[in-house]
Formats: structure tokens, sequence, C-alpha cells
């Protein structure tokens, strides 16, 4: 099955053919070939085609389109995958001249989406995507869709096409998906609601793919997420709580990895997934320090988080870089990787999900950053008082409570010091004079 990746040039009036990407056409290549590897898809042949003008029918020159012919006879192939937007019509005409399926970037990654969805929310993202790319790919290219049905009454009437038959059942199905998601949507919001009056802050892992975000997740929290050296190994969401060195518990959350030009569909269909990387508290972005293409990666990432409206710098980011794979690197690249971080105005954090190298840091700066703005207290509550006792397990991290001898009961909490005058109304009401000491 060849892959092909196709190389956009200058057009001879001096335009660029299609966006430029950051990555080198090789790391797109070895992309292209991994992501069909994927799915396991046996890869007879993988090669670079230069574009410099996209034709309309075909995308290629007729030479190529032989040329390329001749490689699929000689490898069996029965699909074709081009690296490359391709339009309904370009694909029908190859197909034809091919005698082959013929799957564009977008389709290939929704292939990969598809086989990976577990739960009920990632298949419903999935098949939206799908609908929403299947809807744009009708074109008569099958006798079927030239019929017509007969309208309904006496006189009948031409009634609607095959193709808007099969147009409106796709969208009509979109629609009822859409209904679907809104229901997961407020769900996830539901829960957020309740995390927030707990509350516990949320830390959400995003990354590019294969940059070992479900490695770390999986360090971190002691949970058995899939990780393997794969692309979109993971898909479904997953968070857990940790417990850091403060006693504080935070929520971690194991995201989908991003790549580059994620198809504009699944960044709308996996809105309901996304959404808990806009309402994190933080966001720890994982790099793969390894990677020749890291900066590449880096820009894909930040360029879909600003899409979703994420700061990744300035004083409203609330973001922090963890360079992972360091475990990887000579040790000359080592101390240049951490020189450089230690330079950076927002340090990164070099770290090594495998073997654990700076995880200890890495805790150590989530602990700070979310007791930044923390008080802890002290003080003692009246056996009565069951509805303070209730408000402050509701709205504050109670870290300790005990007896005294008399009965009373003796709190320790965290609470945030712009919640700290809700906390003097709920006593004031509760008639309370205690004193409220920072221990």
């Amino acid at each position: 099955m060849p892959v092909l990746k196709s190389e956009a040039r200058r057009a001879p009036d001096g335009r660029e053919a299609r966006k430029v990407s950051a990555h080198s056409s090789e790391d797109r290549l070895a992309e292209a070939r991994g992501l069909a590897e994927a799915i396991a898809l046996d890869v007879r042949e993988a090669l670079l085609v230069p574009l410099a003008q996209p034709r309309p029918g075909t995308l290629f020159g007729s030479g190529k389109v032989e040329e390329i012919k001749a490689l699929i006879e000689d490898a069996h192939a029965e699909l074709v995958i081009i690296d490359h937007a391709v339009t309904p019509v370009q694909q029908r005409n190859l197909e034809k001249a091919w005698q082959a399926k013929v799957l564009d970037r977008t389709g290939l990654i929704l292939e990969i989406f598809g086989r990976r969805a577990r739960t009920r929310e990632g298949t419903l993202q999935v098949e939206l995507a799908h609908l929403t790319y299947q809807k744009s790919r009708l074109v008569r290219s099958w006798t079927h869709l030239e019929r017509q049905r007969g309208g309904a009454g006496f006189l009948g009437g031409p009634g609607e096409t095959q193709l808007e038959l099969d147009r409106r059942i796709i969208q009509d199905r979109i629609d009822s998906l859409n209904v679907e998601l809104e229901v997961v949507v407020r769900t996830r919001e539901l829960h957020r609601a309740g995390r927030r009056k707990v509350p516990y802050p949320v830390a959400a892992i995003v990354g590019y793919t294969n940059a070992g975000k479900s490695t770390l997740f999986n360090r971190l929290t002691g949970a058995d997420v899939l990780a393997k050296d794969q692309v979109f190994a993971t898909l479904d969401p997953t968070m857990r709580e940790i417990r850091l060195a403060s006693g504080r518990r935070i929520i971690l959350s194991d995201t989908v990895g991003f790549i580059s030009d994620l198809p504009t569909m699944l960044v709308a269909a996996f809105r309901a997934t996304l959404e808990e990387v806009i309402a994190a508290d933080l966001i720890l972005h994982v790099q793969d320090v390894s990677h020749p293409e890291r900066q590449a990666q880096r820009g894909d990432v930040e360029h879909v988080l600003t899409d979703l409206g994420v700061a990744v710098s300035g004083p409203e980011a609330h973001l922090i870089e963890v360079w992972n794979k360091i475990d990887r690197l000579s040790e000359p690249e080592r101390d240049e990787i951490e020189n450089a971080a230690r330079r950076n105005d927002a340090p990164p954090i070099p770290v090594s999900a495998v073997t654990g190298d700076g995880l200890a840091n890495l805790l150590a700066v989530l602990d700070a950053r979310f007791s930044a703005n923390d008080l802890i207290l002290s003080f003692v509550v009246p056996a009565r008082e069951g509805a303070l006792v209730h408000w402050l397990h509701e709205n504050t991290e109670v870290i300790e409570r005990s007896v005294t001898e008399a009965g009373d009961l003796i709190f320790r909490i965290r609470i945030e010091r712009e919640r700290r005058s809700r906390l003097d109304a709920q006593l004031r009401r509760a008639g309370l004079t205690c004193s409220i000491a920072p221990v």
C-alpha cells in the first residue's frame, strides 16, 4: 500500500499552493507511515511526490498518476493514502485511474479514531466527525445516486435524487448526534461543577500524539491507561486523583493527542472532550525533547490551544511545559536541555516518564502553583453546628478533622484566599466567636 506525501511547492505566480508545514517532508512522510501502521496496515511503499501546482481533477499530473499506478500494480495494493487534502472529485478520479481505494489524511485520522473510541462519548464524537466528512464526499460517481424518488399525491413529480436523499439522511443523523452530544456537554459541566465545589483543581495533560502523555499520567497516578509507542494510542479522556506533598488533592486529566493539520471537523466533534482542557486550572504541555521536530510539534499544539481560546503565553497563560523523554538523550544533550530550561522565563520541567527522573520536581511545581493562593486554617466548630460542618466539606478541602474531649470538632482546612470572606460569613451566621489561626 503506497503512502504518498505530497510536497507543496510555490506556484509559478509566486503564490503558495498550500499552507507550508513547519515539519520537514521526511518527518511528515514518517508520520503518515506511522498513522497507517497504527491501524495495522501493511505499508508496501512510501514516497514523496513534489507538487508544484495541484491539478483540480487528479491532484497530480497525468505522468505522475501513471507512474504511481505502476507502483500500485507491482505492490498489488488495494489502498492508497495521500498525506494531503483530497477533494471528492480528485478522490473519484484517482480511484478510477488506479483501481484502488484512495484515502486522504483526514480520512485516515478518522479511521484511526473510529477504531480507538471505546466510551459512548468517544463513539458519538467519532461518528459525528465521520458523517461530517462523508457528507462532503457525496459526488455523482455511482449510478444509484442519479435515481429519483416519486413525490406523494396523484401527480407525483420528480421527487428528490438519491444524492439528495443520502445527504438528508446523513444530515438527520448529524442533527441527532449533536443533540446526544449536548447531553454529554451538560453532563461534563455538572461533573466540573461538582469538582469546583469540593474543590479539587484540575491539571490537564496535552501534547502532540506519542509525546508520552499516557506514560506520564500512569506514572503520576498509578493508573493503567494504555501507553504504547504509537500515534493515538489512547483516545478517550481519563481522570484520576493524586495527592501532593502538602496534602492537597488534585485531578489529573489525560486527553487525546494532537497532530499537525488536525481536521477541523475533529476539533468540532470533540468539543466535549476538549472543554476539559479549556476548563482546566492548569495545562501540562508534554513535549518529546528527543524528537527532531519538537519545535514544529510544539507549534501545532499551541495552534490548537489558541483556537480553543487557551492562552499559551503571557500573564494569562496557565500552562507549564514538561520536556519528556530526557532518558533518550545523551549526557551532553541532556545537560544542554536542562540549561535551556533554567534560562527560560517560564522554566520548563525536564522529566522522564519511563525512569521517573524529574517527576519529584514536577509534583513540587504543581504543589507550589496550586498552593500559591491558598490559606490553611485551623479552628474549632461546636458539634451542634451541622450546617457549618456540611458547608466546610462542600466548599473547602478538609485536610484533617478530629474531636475534642467535649465532643467539638477541630477542623484543619485549605481554602482559596478569595473565598475567605465566605468562610467568615458562615462562621458569623453560626454565631461563632472563635478565632481562626493560620497553621
